[in-house]
């Protein structure tokens, strides 16, 4: 495995071009540590898993979904032999013998099978004190239950069959959590995927040989064999053996690191090249990978338990509802009717949960999921969607994310007599038989310079200095300062004064040896995207301040930032202190939006108001985040933003519509103007609150037209 050497003159938490094999395309590049120690990032509040907790009551997708269908198919006898809905419509319900029963016996299996969920949910919300969406529809179906059974046991005289509303709206209610549900995504998906990264299975070596064991048999001080693509089962220190480590998962970064005897190591993380025996150090839950599953579970139980919009207009009906179902009765009582006064009453419980407020926010969500999914954009957390629209800041992380996250030449610089092309000619054949990114680097801006090819021999990799061919019958060699150092080297003054300014930016060195003299050097620095610059530009021209955060070296960041105009720069941050970052901009009263692609990243996403995860990214990043993004293109922040404000303007109309219809039809509903002679009747209310659900899903349709293409950002 052939290996450059880091320059001299950089901060430990600067990243090098080190020489490493190709690592998993799934995994992004962040900024590569000098320590396996573990780097938080940003990961948007997981408000779905909070929420749902008291909305869905614990229930699964798949729950709703099985309990609509069936719900769907009972309610259609029951909506047919209703002689209410049989009059709104005007035809005459078959009798035969029995037929009678059927709106009764199958509306009380809807109630009992079908309400399930919203009369827990509801008992939840009464519990808790915080009543919302639940309590609205169990309040309205337990009252349409027990009127319609009085009425269908003869009792008291009254006329109150809503078996046929009862069973449409818990069938409409069930439709629109299934719809919800399945446009949302699970965060605990991001603990699974962080545990997925372990193996089940370590090999401990003992007198004779190896024996392999599960991992939580593993102790401290054990010894165990890690062989070469195999994951380390424990944090531990190398006793025998090197080998270049994949530490991605830990640091985002996707340049493997060399590890020998006396470094330690994280579980979880790849011995790419060869074997290594590892003393045990920490297990189970002492382990470095737990570590970040508790920040990540801590961060995601932290955030807001704020009410979603639709149960906060829920919560209100319900009090609206309950105060007027009161003064109903009382109101009607004294007039002397208390048949009358039951029935008022009733009615304006049963109307008082319109079908339109079930479905006027999961149909939004959907339809935004839909079309933001179009616009490669992956919404999960309904939350996140929610909160897009009221952020102040963006925190991107640089590396791949900004970034390109790969090494691009820069700067050529060579001594007199020499010229810029023919050192870059040179270098490129030293490196052609090199799959390191620095090697690809070099040949295409040798490539694109359009040098003349060479053909080198006799190719040599030096683990942690460089490589060397030759060429032409002379030894030229690429690499790092422990280079120069081996061979005592030193940079020629014209080179000196070059490779300063490079490194005086955050640029890695390396230098051109020609039979045993210095002959030049090449900067490579990590490549911005040039998507991030329109990105940063459209963010702030709409008043959001955007930050960068890394572990790089403080003028790499700050070179990184003066190109794109950021705002502020967070530099050299340790992996377990970038959630404290977010932590302290929401200190200023700051709403954040991270935007990051690791599993270093999982906490930092959990503590701020929106993550997103870059879809390039690892598996845990886009768990854990609320907006994922399909590709590396930082514009699509934009679409996202775009997305949420058209989407809250919708939700917003629904709502209006929804309680609005409630606000003036439950009065009406309560007789109002029962002395000029109108009152609205339970069916008449009925098909009013059916319309209502047509407009708001007229109105949902309309996002469609929303165009989210992040090539259009300006």
């Amino acid at each position: 495995m052939d290996n450059h050497n880091k320059p001299t003159g950089h901060q430990a938490t600067d990243t090098a071009p080190e020489r490493v094999l190709p690592v998993n395309q799934k995994t992004a590049s962040h900024t590569v540590l000098d320590q396996p120690s573990m780097q938080h990032g940003d990961m948007a509040h997981d408000d779905h898993a909070v929420h749902n907790e008291g909305q869905h009551a614990g229930h699964s997708t798949a729950m709703f979904k099985n309990r609509f269908w069936l719900t769907l198919l009972l309610s259609i006898p029951v909506v047919f032999f209703s002689p209410m809905f049989g009059n709104l419509l005007g035809y005459a319900v078959p009798e035969f013998p029995g037929s009678v029963w059927i709106p009764p016996l199958l509306g009380t299996i809807i109630f009992f099978y079908g309400g399930q969920p919203f009369l827990k949910g509801g008992w939840q919300e009464i519990k808790s004190r915080q009543p919302a969406m639940m309590l609205l529809i169990s309040m309205a179906i337990t009252v349409a239950f027990i009127a319609s059974w009085v009425t269908s046991l003869g009792l008291g005289g009254f006329d109150l069959d809503f078996w046929w509303e009862l069973a449409l709206l818990v069938a409409i209610m069930l439709l629109g959590h299934w719809i919800e549900m399945r446009a949302l995504g699970s965060a605990r998906g991001a603990l699974d995927a962080l545990a997925a990264l372990l193996p089940d299975e370590a090999e401990r070596v003992v007198d004779g040989g190896t024996e392999t064991i599960s991992i939580a048999q593993l102790n401290p001080d054990d010894i165990v064999l890690v062989r070469p693509g195999a994951r380390l089962p424990a944090d531990g220190e190398i006793t025998d053996g090197s080998a270049e480590v994949d530490e991605s998962m830990i640091t985002g970064e996707s340049k493997t690191v060399p590890r020998s005897i006396g470094d330690p190591v994280v579980a979880g993380t790849v011995a790419t090249d060869s074997s290594l025996r590892v003393r045990v150090t920490a297990v189970g839950d002492d382990t470095a990978l737990a570590g970040i599953q508790r920040l990540v579970s801590e961060a995601q139980s932290s955030t807001s338990r704020a009410q979603a919009l639709a149960d906060r207009a829920a919560a209100f009906l319900f009090y609206f509802a309950a105060g007027a179902g009161v003064i109903t009765f009382i109101v009607w009582s004294l007039l002397g009717s208390i048949p009358d006064a039951v029935a008022r009453t009733v009615t304006v419980l049963v109307i008082a949960c319109p079908h339109a407020l079930g479905l006027a926010i999961p149909l939004v969500i959907a339809i935004s999921t839909e079309r933001a999914a179009k616009a490669g954009v992956l919404i999960k957390d309904r939350m996140a969607l929610e909160r897009m629209r009221t952020i102040d800041v963006v925190l991107f992380d640089k590396t791949g994310t900004l970034t390109k996250g790969e090494p691009a030449l820069t700067d050529v610089a060579a001594v007199d007599g020499l010229t810029t092309d023919e050192l870059l000619t040179l270098a490129a054949a030293v490196e052609s038989d090199s799959e390191h990114p620095v090697a690809r680097a070099i040949i295409a801006a040798a490539n694109k310079a359009d040098t003349p090819a060479l053909a080198a021999t006799a190719f040599h990799s030096m683990t942690g200095r460089g490589v060397q061919a030759t060429i032409d019958g002379s030894t030229v060699a690429v690499g790092g300062p422990a280079l120069l150092t081996e061979l005592e080297l030193t940079e020629p003054e014209q080179i000196a004064t070059a490779t300063t300014e490079w490194m005086n930016r955050g640029a890695s060195i390396l230098h051109v040896i020609k039979d045993g003299a210095v002959i030049g050097a090449v900067a490579l620095e990590d490549e911005i995207r040039n998507e991030s610059r329109q990105a940063v530009h459209a963010l702030q021209t709409r008043g959001i301040k955007v930050a960068i955060i890394t572990g790089d070296a403080q003028q790499v960041a700050t070179a990184v930032a003066a190109e794109l105009g950021i705002d502020e720069v967070f530099a050299e941050v340790l992996p377990q202190d970038k959630d404290q970052k977010v932590a302290e901009l929401q200190g200023r009263g700051m709403k954040v939006a991270m935007v990051g692609d690791g599993v270093n990243d999982a906490p930092a996403l959990a503590r701020a108001e929106v993550g997103i995860a870059i879809g390039a990214g690892t598996d845990v990043a886009m768990e854990s985040a609320g907006v994922v993004l399909a590709g590396n293109d930082p514009r699509a922040v934009l679409s996202t933003v775009d997305l949420s404000q058209a989407s809250y303007r919708k939700m917003w109309q629904n709502l209006v519509w929804a309680t609005g219809y409630n606000i003036i039809a439950v009065p009406l509903a309560a007789g109002v103007l029962a002395g000029v002679g109108f009152v609205l009747s339970p069916a008449a209310g009925a098909v009013l609150m059916s319309l209502s659900t047509i407009v708001v899903a007229l109105n949902a349709q309309l996002l469609r037209r929303l165009k989210l293409n992040p090539a259009e950002v300006r």
